[in-house]
């Protein structure tokens, strides 16, 4: 096995490469401004990093999210891209849920990462492979009485201290931990991985203008 990871739903533009026993390489850089200019260079570090070559890949991980369109588009269409030119299989995982897993505790918890315009993405865990509730987006003050007293992991927890007081690591998705859990979940329940598409909870910020209003000369 060689499984090539990368999540972009978060500003951490994170890759790894795994080979089914350990983490051969990883590159994280947290710049929610530059996916696009970033991905590609980090997929070239971990490859090189490793001595192995774009061919010998046996599969991809990727973040399908919940995340801001944008980034979260850039990894899902090179993870599409490689698992097309290379013909091999593309496995998707909630961002949320790799969060979840790299806090390796084992009581109800749960995740918020940004989702810009004052919210945040969300779910609640039984424990760090367990979620009990689907992916969600909502303003922080409508959900810190429902997630009261759970410690909170990811970057919501950080940004909005007032409605999660109990923040605890990771800040952010490591390729590493999706590397990880992809291959768990290869093992034990390969139905759990997800198709490849992204999981946004919204509609885009930018949407196509609509028909153009007639002006009235009279």
């Amino acid at each position: 096995m060689l499984l090539l990871a990368f999540d972009t739903a978060t500003p951490a533009i994170t890759v790894a490469l795994h080979d089914g026993t350990h983490v051969l390489a990883e590159s994280t850089t947290v710049d929610a401004r530059r996916t696009g200019e970033l991905l590609a260079p980090g997929i070239t570090a971990v490859l090189t990093a490793a001595g192995r070559k774009p061919g010998e890949l046996t599969g991809v991980a990727v973040g399908v999210g919940p995340g801001p369109f944008t980034g979260l588009r850039v990894g899902l269409v090179t993870a599409r891209a490689l698992g097309d030119a290379l013909g091999i299989p593309i496995h998707g995982v909630c961002t949320l849920d790799v969060v979840a897993y790299q806090t390796k505790i084992e009581e109800p918890f749960a995740v918020a990462t940004d989702a810009r315009r004052k919210e945040v993405y969300w779910a609640q865990y039984t424990d760090r492979f367990t979620r009990s509730t689907d992916p969600d987006v909502s303003h922080p003050s409508l959900i810190a009485e429902r997630l009261a007293g759970l410690p909170i992991a990811g970057e919501g927890a950080v940004l909005y201290p007032e409605a999660f007081p109990k923040a605890i690591g990771p800040r952010h998705p490591s390729a590493g931990a999706l590397a990880e859990l992809t291959i768990r979940r290869l093992q034990s329940d390969p139905d759990s991985l997800l198709f490849p598409e992204p999981l946004y909870l919204r509609r885009p910020d930018a949407v196509e203008p609509g028909t153009r209003k007639r002006v009235s000369t009279g």
